[in-house]
């Protein structure tokens, strides 16, 4: 059984899903609550955890 690879956004493509600035996702990564990788200078977020991220906001608003 094989697994489909995991999506990775760059920092433009979620800035322009969520509708929020450069900093606001930096500052996000930063305080761990949108995870990220990097390889060499490329930063990615992988699209499970955008969606975490939206998941568990949604839940704080309940």
């Amino acid at each position: 059984m094989t697994t489909a690879p995991a999506e990775l956004l760059t920092v433009p493509e979620v800035m322009a899903r969520l509708r929020y600035g450069r900093s606001k996702v930096y500052d996000l990564i930063r305080s761990k609550r949108l995870v990220s990788i990097t390889d060499g200078r490329c930063r990615r977020i992988p699209a499970e955890a955008l969606n975490s991220y939206i998941r568990d906001r949604i839940a704080e608003e309940d």
